[in-house]
C-alpha cells in the first residue's frame, strides 16, 4: 500500500422511515421498525458533517476512539435488523401490498465510484431501486469501504492487523458478489450504480486481497527476507490486480460512468508492485553472480515503466521515486560490471520473469440476523 485510494466511501442516502411505509400489526413490530429507522439514521450520518463531539461519539460507541470503528459499529448494529426484515418480507412472498410498501420506502443511494457529472456538482445523483436487497448491498458496500479505511488507519502501527482487516473487507465484497447481488441482477434498471454490479464487488474483493498481500510483503521486508521471496510476493500482488483489472473492464461494459480514478489506482498499484518484483529479482540474480541478467532485467523494467503515468500527483511522485531508485541500482550494476565482471548483458527474450505467489485469502463474511418476529397488516 504505497499509494492509497479512499474513494469507495462517499455514498449518501436520504432518510427512510420504515414505520411509515410498513404497517405494523402489533406494538412489538412497530417498535422494531422504529429501531430500524433509528439505526439507519446513524448510517446516513457517516458521510455528513457531524456536530457530535469526540467525547460524546466515544461514549455512544462504548469507548471506541477511532471514528472509523465507530462507523463500522453503526453499520453492524443496523445489518442484523435489516436481515430480519428481509427474512420476514421473503416469507410473505410477492404479495402486492408488500411490493407497494417496499416501493413506498423509496430506497435511494448515491454512488461513490461514478464519474462526477456537470449536473451533480453540488448534490449527488441518487439511484432508486424498490428492493430490500439493494439496501442490503449498498450498506455492505459501505461496510467494506469502512474496513479498508480502518486498515489504512492502523497500517503504521500494526501491519498484521491491517492485513487481517483487509482480508475481512475482501470477505464482505465476496459475500456481496456471490450471495447478495445475484438476487438483484434480474431487476436492475439500465440506470444503476456501479455498486449494484457483481463484477464491481468481485473486482474490489481482489483489490483488497492485493492490498492485504502488499501489507504482508512489507512485513516480510522488515524481517529481512531474501530478494527471491520478495520478488514472488510482489508479483503475486500484480496477479491479484491483473485479475481485478480484467474483472472491472467487464463492469465498464455494463456501466459506462465508473470513475476512471478507480481503474488508474489499480493499474498504478499493479505497476508499482511489478517494478518492485523486478527490482528484487535483479538483486537476487546479482547475488547469484548473474549480473548480466540483473542488468538486463533492470533495463527491461525501466523501459516498460515509461508506458504508464499515474493521474494523481501524489501517485506520480511515488512512481517516479521508485523508477529513480531502479535507475540508480542499474547504474551501480553497470558500473560494477564494466570494471569487475565484464559479463554479457542479456536481451529481453533471454531474461527470466518473476514468478508470482499469492498468499492472501479472504476472511469470509456471514450476515448475522436478529430473529425477531415481525407481523404486518396484510
Amino acid at each position: 500500500m504505497m499509494i492509497t485510494f479512499q474513494g469507495l466511501l462517499k455514498q449518501k442516502s436520504p432518510q427512510i422511515l420504515f414505520e411509515n411505509a410498513l404497517p405494523a400489526s402489533d406494538p412489538g413490530t412497530l417498535e422494531q421498525l422504529k429501531e430500524l429507522s433509528s439505526r439507519r439514521r446513524a448510517i446516513e450520518s457517516i458521510n455528513q458533517n457531524s456536530f457530535v463531539t469526540e467525547a460524546i461519539a466515544r461514549e455512544m460507541s462504548g469507548g471506541l476512539t477511532s471514528r472509523c470503528e465507530q462507523n463500522i459499529q453503526k453499520v453492524d448494529r443496523y445489518l442484523p435488523l435489516l436481515g430480519n426484515l428481509i427474512h420476514h418480507v421473503n416469507l410473505v412472498g410477492d404479495n402486492p401490498k408488500i411490493v407497494r410498501w417496499i416501493s413506498d420506502l423509496k430506497i435511494r443511494w448515491s454512488s461513490a465510484i461514478t464519474s462526477p457529472s456537470f449536473f451533480h456538482l453540488t448534490s449527488p445523483k441518487f439511484y432508486q431501486m424498490d428492493n430490500l436487497h439493494f439496501e442490503l448491498a449498498m450498506t455492505l458496500f459501505v461496510r467494506g469501504a469502512l474496513l479498508r479505511d480502518r486498515a489504512l488507519e492502523v497500517l503504521s502501527t500494526d501491519l498484521v492487523q491491517s492485513a487481517s482487516i483487509l482480508r475481512k473487507a475482501a470477505g464482505v465484497y465476496q459475500h456481496l458478489a456471490q450471495d447478495v447481488l445475484p438476487c438483484l441482477q434480474a431487476v436492475l434498471a439500465p440506470d444503476r450504480p456501479p455498486e449494484a454490479l457483481i463484477s464491481v464487488s468481485a473486482a474490489i474483493a481482489l483489490v483488497c486481497l492485493a492490498e492485504a498481500q502488499a501489507v504482508t510483503v512489507r512485513k516480510a521486508e522488515q524481517k529481512g527476507n531474501t530478494g527471491g521471496l520478495l520478488a514472488k510476493l510482489h508479483y503475486g500482488v500484480c496477479e491479484f490486480l491483473n485479475e481485478a483489472i480484467h474483472t472491472l473492464h467487464s463492469a465498464t461494459n455494463q456501466c459506462k460512468d465508473i470513475s476512471p480514478c478507480l481503474m488508474d489506482y489499480i493499474t498504478t498499484c499493479k505497476m508499482l508492485h511489478e517494478l518492485l518484483s523486478y527490482k528484487y529479482l535483479a538483486e537476487s540474480l546479482k547475488i547469484e553472480g548473474q549480473i548480466g541478467f540483473a542488468i538486463g532485467v533492470l533495463r527491461h523494467v525501466i523501459q516498460i515503466s515509461e508506458k504508464h503515468s499515474p493521474r494523481e500527483e501524489s501517485w506520480r511522485l511515488v512512481y517516479k521515486q521508485l523508477i529513480d531508485d531502479l535507475t540508480g541500482l542499474l547504474r551501480k550494476y553497470e558500473h560494477e560490471n564494466e570494471f569487475v565482471w565484464h559479463e554479457k548483458i542479456q536481451m529481453h527474450d533471454e531474461l527470466p520473469a518473476p514468478q508470482g505467489v499469492k498468499i492472501a485469502s479472504s476472511i469470509p463474511y456471514q450476515l448475522q440476523r436478529w430473529e425477531r418476529t415481525l407481523v404486518f397488516k396484510i
